[in-house]
């Protein structure tokens, strides 16, 4: 109960001193107090949420259980990036679509491990566009390395109308929530829905997500850069000149730590709580960007930016992008707010011409 407050961070600070460790906020508590935030809300976000979490805690148990169940290794196929699948990829994805597909409230989705929409029957439809990448960073898997699942949540454009590729073909400016799920040495949530980030961590004692990082916001400026150095032949010159800055910096500035996992929720988690920059730029080998937009950029950049920092191309604010295929792919360069404009400004006074 908040006293005299209904922002969303008072009641999170209020039920935090008031509850202890005896009572303590669990994601589907948290997300039915922002229901109540909005007296318009019919419930559909709050189910299609508590979808995902349920989702998150069944990839959970699979990635722990991996080695023993057999379920490293590469599945024979590829996904619609022309990627190897490993066995727990295509795993997440039957797990990720099944859940979201029951609970009713979509009308289409996409998966990065699927070439094209995934359709929702017409008496199980709801307003909502899902785009989702089941298992992030699965060329870690086999080596036990922090891996992740992202999603990115949108109105549907005409409600009632049936799901379709357009609906899906949305700017991040337009999303309503995203988070992702990290599994490592232990599992966490960490999600937005327009009213700041906050972290959850899996107790798995009692199955539940707890509320364990409050409103987190990240530093003006960090001391880590994380980027794939073994790209550096590739880079633009105002990528290799920054990076060489973080290096090799002027008389009196400290030099930058290089942090690179080589999984995208396991660097941006690390961004968002310790700052800094997390960069996967356009380059020679990729003019257009690696990662996509959908179901990686947008909704890492939608918690960057709800947590005070900074999301971008190189030259313009990445959330603005209108992607042409769901499986259309963007540079990004998010993180610490004056780490992020350090790149711009030099994006700005370079002439790709010269």
């Amino acid at each position: 109960r908040v006293h005299g407050d209904s922002s969303l961070y008072a009641y999170i600070i209020l039920a935090t001193m008031e509850s202890g460790d005896n009572d303590p906020i669990t994601l589907t508590r948290f997300i039915l107090h922002e229901q109540t935030e909005h007296p318009e809300a019919q419930g559909d976000l709050t189910i299609l949420l508590t979808s995902i979490q349920l989702a998150c805690k069944v990839i959970s148990s699979n990635c722990r259980k991996a080695g023993i169940a057999k379920l490293y290794g590469l599945a024979g196929a590829s996904n619609s990036s022309g990627d190897d699948q490993k066995k727990l990829d295509v795993l997440s994805n039957e797990i990720f679509v099944n859940a979201l597909k029951f609970s009713t409230k979509l009308c289409v989705m996409a998966s990065e491990e699927e070439e094209a929409p995934i359709q929702i029957e017409r008496h199980q439809q709801g307003k909502y566009v899902v785009a989702f990448d089941p298992l992030d960073g699965s060329s870690n898997i086999d080596a036990n390395v922090s891996i992740g699942s992202i999603w990115g949540i949108w109105k549907q454009k005409n409600p009632g109308s049936k799901g379709t590729v357009e609906d899906l073909l949305q700017p991040g400016t337009e999303m309503v929530s995203a988070g992702y799920c990290l599994y490592g040495t232990s599992t966490q949530i960490v999600m937005s829905s327009g009213r700041g980030v906050n972290g959850f961590t899996l107790d798995p004692s009692v199955g539940e997500f707890i509320l364990t990082h409050p409103n987190i916001r990240i530093k003006d400026r960090g001391a880590i850069y994380s980027i794939n150095e073994g790209n550096a032949q590739t880079w633009d010159p105002p990528v290799a000149e920054y990076v060489q800055s973080k290096k090799f910096p002027a008389p009196g500035e400290k030099a930058y730590s290089l942090r690179y996992v080589g999984s995208m929720v396991a660097d941006v988690h690390r961004t968002l709580l310790y700052g800094g920059i997390f960069l996967y730029p356009a380059d020679k080998k990729s003019p257009n960007g690696k990662l996509r937009l959908l179901y990686e950029c947008f909704p890492m950049a939608y918690l960057i930016e709800q947590a005070g920092g900074k999301a971008s191309t190189g030259r313009e604010r990445i959330l603005e992008t209108v992607p042409t295929d769901i499986h259309g792919r963007g540079p990004v360069i998010l993180g610490s707010k004056l780490d992020v404009e350090d790149v711009e400004r030099r994006y700005a006074e370079w002439n790709p011409s010269q």
